[in-house]
């Protein structure tokens, strides 16, 4: 990859010169992606350049993942980003979390969809009260990371739960200003915005997967972990891309290389229904993160991060063409990988 093409000086504007060079030189990006003609920055063009700071994120935030990232530059193998994976909350009919039209995946609907995305399937979760949902890219399915966002109903959990989600995620706060959503309303009219646009949309984009409301107070960061791990895990960590994926030839192969290694692995592979996709990953380590005692003094707590994955797609037997879907037990199975933290 040429580090002079429109893409790398996109995402180099945005970030930093080394964060640019070392996303460039690890991650396989396809060709069709990394030029464009005029100044008009193309929707997939833009949605991969956002995906590249995500995956820059993520990997900083995952010690393990650093550890296989370099083992990959050592071995001159590029890293396919497959895709990436946040949780939301959804309220259901109560008010909150930034009001109806913003609740669950709607929130990153709306640039998602102006991105290029589109929602290829549901998937229901019903063992952890979710649902989560796949965004893939219409102009290139294959080579724009997909997005899966699941949202976790807390309309199906108990009073006390409900009230303390109420209190830990009710100061949420829109990540998009006027100047945002006007920018993507033209996105999402001519499929592409001009560079200027491009280059102030990013980081605003970008901040929107993180935590989003105010520092959780124990008692209810203690509440929501009685009931359900995933939604402790967003008192945390908020919207921040809970995995990144790297698309594998063998993920059975190269997890038991992993293994040997020493990295960190769960200890099966999630195979899906169909047979055709299967998925793994490296465990969640433990992350310090602030709360708010009984006395509002802020103190610290180890609490489960991000994690990495790894996902093998094979031929669809129906259609002859890659697998890109999900499965609601891959998805249940690769979600726990939170829950064993340290």
């Amino acid at each position: 990859m040429t580090v002079s093409s429109a893409l790398h000086a996109l995402v180099r504007d945005v970030s930093t010169d080394a964060d640019a060079q070392w996303l460039f030189d690890c991650l396989h990006i396809d060709a069709a992606l990394t030029d464009w003609e005029g100044d008009a920055v193309p929707r997939a063009s833009l949605a991969m350049a956002l995906n590249l700071l995500l995956y820059r994120d993520v990997v900083a935030a995952v010690p393990s993942a650093q550890d296989y990232v370099a083992m990959a530059k050592a071995q001159r193998r590029r890293i396919h980003f497959d895709h990436g994976a946040l949780r939301t909350i959804l309220f259901g009919e109560s008010n909150g979390y930034g009001g109806n039209a913003t609740d669950g995946h709607r929130a990153f609907d709306r640039f998602l969809k102006p991105l290029g995305y589109a929602i290829a399937a549901d998937y229901p979760l019903p063992r952890l009260k979710m649902t989560g949902r796949a965004y893939c890219h219409t102009d290139h399915p294959e080579t724009v990371p997909q997005f899966f966002v699941s949202e976790l109903h807390v309309d199906q959990f108990s009073h006390d739960f409900a009230a303390a989600a109420h209190r830990v995620f009710g100061s949420w706060a829109d990540p998009l200003d006027a100047d945002s959503v006007d920018r993507l309303a033209a996105l999402q009219r001519d499929h592409s915005l001009p560079r200027a646009d491009a280059v102030a949309l990013l980081p605003i984009l970008r901040n929107a997967f993180t935590r989003r409301h105010a520092v959780p107070r124990l008692e209810d960061y203690k509440a929501l972990l009685t009931e359900s791990g995933e939604a402790a895990w967003i008192a945390t960590e908020g919207n921040a891309f809970n995995h990144a994926t790297d698309r594998v030839a063998d993920v059975d192969a190269l997890a038991a290389a992993l293994k040997e290694a020493g990295l960190p692995m769960k200890d099966t592979v999630e195979v899906s229904a169909k047979g055709s996709v299967r998925q793994t990953a490296l465990r969640a380590a433990l992350v310090p993160r602030p709360f708010l005692d009984s006395e509002g003094v802020t103190v610290m707590r180890d609490v489960p991060g991000s994690f990495y994955e790894f996902i093998t797609r094979d031929t669809d037997a129906e259609t002859g063409q890659m697998d890109l879907g999900f499965d609601s037990g891959n998805a249940t199975g690769i979600f726990a990988m939170t829950k064993g933290a340290g």
